[in-house]
Protein backbone atom coordinates (compact mmCIF):
# COMPACT_ATOMS: atom_id res chain seq x y z
CA UNK A 1 0.00 0.00 0.00
CA UNK A 2 2.91 2.37 0.75
CA UNK A 3 5.49 0.93 -1.64
CA UNK A 4 8.03 3.52 -2.73
CA UNK A 5 6.92 6.11 -0.17
CA UNK A 6 9.07 7.59 2.59
CA UNK A 7 7.95 8.50 6.12
CA UNK A 8 9.73 10.75 8.60
CA UNK A 9 8.85 9.92 12.19
CA UNK A 10 9.92 12.24 14.99
CA UNK A 11 10.58 10.39 18.21
CA UNK A 12 10.70 7.29 16.05
CA UNK A 13 13.05 5.17 18.14
CA UNK A 14 10.67 4.32 20.97
CA UNK A 15 7.03 3.90 21.89
CA UNK A 16 4.36 5.09 19.49
CA UNK A 17 6.93 6.37 17.00
CA UNK A 18 8.70 3.02 16.82
CA UNK A 19 5.45 1.08 16.47
CA UNK A 20 4.27 3.42 13.72
CA UNK A 21 7.55 3.11 11.84
CA UNK A 22 7.31 -0.67 11.92
CA UNK A 23 3.66 -0.58 10.82
CA UNK A 24 4.37 1.70 7.86
CA UNK A 25 7.45 -0.30 6.92
CA UNK A 26 5.36 -3.47 6.91
CA UNK A 27 3.25 -1.78 4.22
CA UNK A 28 6.25 -0.91 2.07
CA UNK A 29 7.41 2.52 3.28
CA UNK A 30 11.03 3.51 3.83
CA UNK A 31 11.49 5.20 7.19
CA UNK A 32 13.50 8.09 8.61
CA UNK A 33 13.74 7.65 12.38
CA UNK A 34 14.34 10.87 14.27
CA UNK A 35 15.62 10.74 17.82
CA UNK A 36 16.97 13.20 20.34
CA UNK A 37 18.62 11.16 23.10
CA UNK A 38 17.63 7.52 22.55
CA UNK A 39 20.42 6.54 20.14
CA UNK A 40 20.50 2.85 21.09
CA UNK A 41 16.73 2.55 20.68
CA UNK A 42 16.88 4.30 17.31
CA UNK A 43 19.58 1.93 16.09
CA UNK A 44 17.53 -1.09 17.17
CA UNK A 45 14.44 0.30 15.44
CA UNK A 46 16.50 0.83 12.29
CA UNK A 47 17.61 -2.82 12.41
CA UNK A 48 14.04 -4.02 12.90
CA UNK A 49 12.77 -1.96 9.97
CA UNK A 50 15.58 -3.16 7.73
CA UNK A 51 14.72 -6.73 8.74
CA UNK A 52 11.35 -6.09 7.06
CA UNK A 53 13.18 -5.40 3.83
CA UNK A 54 12.84 -1.61 3.95
CA UNK A 55 15.42 1.13 3.96
CA UNK A 56 15.83 3.15 7.12
CA UNK A 57 18.01 6.04 8.18
CA UNK A 58 18.29 7.50 11.66
CA UNK A 59 18.85 11.17 12.36
CA UNK A 60 19.49 12.96 15.64
CA UNK A 61 17.74 16.30 15.97
CA UNK A 62 16.00 18.30 18.68
CA UNK A 63 12.62 19.07 17.11
CA UNK A 64 12.30 22.24 19.17
CA UNK A 65 15.27 23.73 17.26
CA UNK A 66 14.19 24.83 13.79
CA UNK A 67 17.64 24.72 12.15
CA UNK A 68 18.14 21.11 13.21
CA UNK A 69 14.71 20.14 11.88
CA UNK A 70 15.31 21.79 8.51
CA UNK A 71 18.68 20.03 8.19
CA UNK A 72 16.99 16.72 9.01
CA UNK A 73 14.30 17.25 6.38
CA UNK A 74 16.91 18.12 3.76
CA UNK A 75 18.95 15.02 4.64
CA UNK A 76 15.88 12.77 4.42
CA UNK A 77 14.91 14.10 1.00
CA UNK A 78 18.50 13.83 -0.23
CA UNK A 79 18.68 10.21 0.91
CA UNK A 80 15.33 8.98 -0.40
CA UNK A 81 14.63 11.54 -3.14
CA UNK A 82 11.14 12.13 -1.76
CA UNK A 83 9.12 12.48 1.44
CA UNK A 84 5.46 11.52 1.59
CA UNK A 85 4.54 11.10 5.26
CA UNK A 86 5.31 12.89 8.51
CA UNK A 87 4.39 11.46 11.90
CA UNK A 88 5.06 13.80 14.82
CA UNK A 89 5.41 11.49 17.80
CA UNK A 90 8.25 13.20 19.66
CA UNK A 91 7.02 14.32 23.04
CA UNK A 92 8.14 15.26 26.52
CA UNK A 93 6.53 15.72 29.90
CA UNK A 94 7.34 16.33 33.54
CA UNK A 95 5.24 14.48 36.10
CA UNK A 96 4.05 17.28 38.37
CA UNK A 97 0.75 16.81 40.23
CA UNK A 98 -1.64 19.41 38.89
CA UNK A 99 -2.61 20.88 42.30
CA UNK A 100 1.07 21.68 42.96
CA UNK A 101 1.02 24.97 41.08
CA UNK A 102 4.25 26.29 42.54
CA UNK A 103 6.14 23.19 41.42
CA UNK A 104 5.50 23.94 37.74
CA UNK A 105 8.48 26.10 36.80
CA UNK A 106 9.37 28.13 33.72
CA UNK A 107 11.83 25.47 32.59
CA UNK A 108 9.05 22.87 32.63
CA UNK A 109 6.79 25.04 30.48
CA UNK A 110 9.61 25.89 28.09
CA UNK A 111 10.76 22.32 27.49
CA UNK A 112 7.25 20.88 27.17
CA UNK A 113 5.94 23.58 24.85
CA UNK A 114 9.20 23.54 22.89
CA UNK A 115 8.94 19.88 21.94
CA UNK A 116 5.19 19.24 22.00
CA UNK A 117 4.07 22.39 20.16
CA UNK A 118 7.02 24.11 18.47
CA UNK A 119 8.40 20.71 17.52
CA UNK A 120 5.20 19.75 15.73
CA UNK A 121 5.11 23.06 13.86
CA UNK A 122 8.82 23.00 13.02
CA UNK A 123 8.60 19.53 11.48
CA UNK A 124 5.45 20.33 9.51
CA UNK A 125 6.92 23.55 8.16
CA UNK A 126 10.22 21.94 7.20
CA UNK A 127 8.54 19.30 5.03
CA UNK A 128 5.56 21.30 3.78
CA UNK A 129 6.76 21.97 0.25
CA UNK A 130 7.91 18.37 -0.32
CA UNK A 131 4.69 16.90 1.08
CA UNK A 132 2.65 19.22 -1.13
CA UNK A 133 4.62 17.98 -4.12
CA UNK A 134 3.90 14.35 -3.18
CA UNK A 135 0.31 14.97 -1.99
CA UNK A 136 1.31 13.55 1.35
CA UNK A 137 -0.08 13.15 4.83
CA UNK A 138 0.78 14.29 8.35
CA UNK A 139 -0.25 12.64 11.61
CA UNK A 140 0.40 14.46 14.89
CA UNK A 141 0.30 12.47 18.12
CA UNK A 142 -1.65 14.58 20.60
CA UNK A 143 -3.39 13.33 23.76
CA UNK A 144 -6.76 13.20 25.44
CA UNK A 145 -5.08 15.45 28.01
CA UNK A 146 -5.45 18.21 25.43
CA UNK A 147 -9.21 17.65 25.55
CA UNK A 148 -9.80 16.95 29.23
CA UNK A 149 -7.10 19.18 30.76
CA UNK A 150 -5.91 16.19 32.78
CA UNK A 151 -2.55 14.47 32.58
CA UNK A 152 0.97 14.40 33.89
CA UNK A 153 1.05 18.17 34.39
CA UNK A 154 -0.92 21.29 33.49
CA UNK A 155 1.81 22.26 31.04
CA UNK A 156 1.56 18.89 29.29
CA UNK A 157 -2.21 19.11 28.91
CA UNK A 158 -1.89 22.68 27.61
CA UNK A 159 0.76 21.63 25.11
CA UNK A 160 -1.44 18.90 23.70
CA UNK A 161 -4.40 21.27 23.42
CA UNK A 162 -2.11 23.58 21.45
CA UNK A 163 -0.97 20.68 19.26
CA UNK A 164 -4.61 19.92 18.43
CA UNK A 165 -5.10 23.56 17.44
CA UNK A 166 -1.95 23.55 15.30
CA UNK A 167 -3.24 20.41 13.57
CA UNK A 168 -6.49 22.14 12.64
CA UNK A 169 -4.72 25.26 11.40
CA UNK A 170 -2.27 23.31 9.28
CA UNK A 171 -5.04 21.16 7.83
CA UNK A 172 -6.58 24.34 6.44
CA UNK A 173 -3.43 25.98 5.09
CA UNK A 174 -1.84 22.83 3.64
CA UNK A 175 -4.98 21.66 1.84
CA UNK A 176 -5.80 20.37 -0.68
CA UNK A 177 -2.43 18.75 -1.33
CA UNK A 178 -1.66 17.59 2.23
CA UNK A 179 -3.97 16.08 4.81
CA UNK A 180 -3.15 16.82 8.46
CA UNK A 181 -4.73 14.85 11.29
CA UNK A 182 -4.09 14.10 14.94
CA UNK A 183 -4.41 11.07 17.17
CA UNK A 184 -5.25 11.60 20.83
CA UNK A 185 -4.36 8.51 22.86
CA UNK A 186 -5.25 7.97 26.46
CA UNK A 187 -2.62 6.29 28.60
CA UNK A 188 -0.36 4.15 26.42
CA UNK A 189 1.70 1.30 27.84
CA UNK A 190 5.18 2.57 26.98
CA UNK A 191 8.27 3.40 29.01
CA UNK A 192 6.64 6.76 29.86
CA UNK A 193 4.54 5.02 32.49
CA UNK A 194 7.31 2.84 33.93
CA UNK A 195 7.13 3.15 37.69
CA UNK A 196 3.47 4.18 37.55
CA UNK A 197 1.98 0.68 37.30
CA UNK A 198 -0.67 1.29 39.98
CA UNK A 199 -1.86 4.36 38.07
CA UNK A 200 -2.03 2.38 34.82
CA UNK A 201 -3.97 -0.47 36.41
CA UNK A 202 -6.47 1.96 37.92
CA UNK A 203 -7.05 3.63 34.57
CA UNK A 204 -7.43 0.29 32.84
CA UNK A 205 -10.20 -0.60 35.26
CA UNK A 206 -12.01 2.65 34.48
CA UNK A 207 -11.83 2.17 30.70
CA UNK A 208 -14.90 0.63 29.00
CA UNK A 209 -12.66 -1.73 26.99
CA UNK A 210 -10.88 -2.81 30.17
CA UNK A 211 -7.30 -1.95 29.29
CA UNK A 212 -5.02 0.92 28.34
CA UNK A 213 -3.68 1.36 24.82
CA UNK A 214 -0.58 -0.21 23.36
CA UNK A 215 1.73 1.64 20.99
CA UNK A 216 0.50 -0.72 18.27
CA UNK A 217 -3.10 0.40 18.84
CA UNK A 218 -2.08 3.97 18.04
CA UNK A 219 0.13 2.92 15.11
CA UNK A 220 -2.80 1.12 13.50
CA UNK A 221 -4.88 4.28 13.55
CA UNK A 222 -1.95 6.27 12.16
CA UNK A 223 -1.65 3.82 9.27
CA UNK A 224 -5.39 4.02 8.59
CA UNK A 225 -5.31 7.82 8.49
CA UNK A 226 -2.35 7.77 6.12
CA UNK A 227 -3.41 4.99 3.77
CA UNK A 228 -7.18 4.60 3.95
CA UNK A 229 -8.75 7.93 4.93
CA UNK A 230 -8.27 10.10 1.88
CA UNK A 231 -11.17 12.42 2.67
CA UNK A 232 -10.27 13.03 6.32
CA UNK A 233 -8.32 16.10 7.42
CA UNK A 234 -8.19 18.40 10.42
CA UNK A 235 -9.48 15.69 12.75
CA UNK A 236 -8.24 14.55 16.15
CA UNK A 237 -9.03 10.85 16.53
CA UNK A 238 -9.39 9.70 20.13
CA UNK A 239 -7.80 6.31 20.85
CA UNK A 240 -8.52 5.64 24.51
CA UNK A 241 -10.72 2.55 24.78
CA UNK A 242 -13.74 4.73 25.51
CA UNK A 243 -12.33 6.66 28.47
CA UNK A 244 -13.66 9.90 26.99
CA UNK A 245 -17.08 9.38 25.42
CA UNK A 246 -19.22 12.28 24.32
Amino acid sequence: MLEGKTALISGGGTGIGRATGLRLAAEGANIVVNYSRSADDAIQTQRDIEALGRECMIYQADVSVDDQVREMADAAIKEFKRLDILVNSAGITHFIPQPNLDDLKDEHWDSIMGVNVKGVFNCCRAVASELKKQKGSIVNITSIGGITGQGSSIAYAASKAAAISVTKSLARVMAPEVRVNGIAPGVVKTRWVDGHEDFVERLAGETPLGRVATAEDVAEVAYSLIANAGFVTGQNIIVDGGTVIG
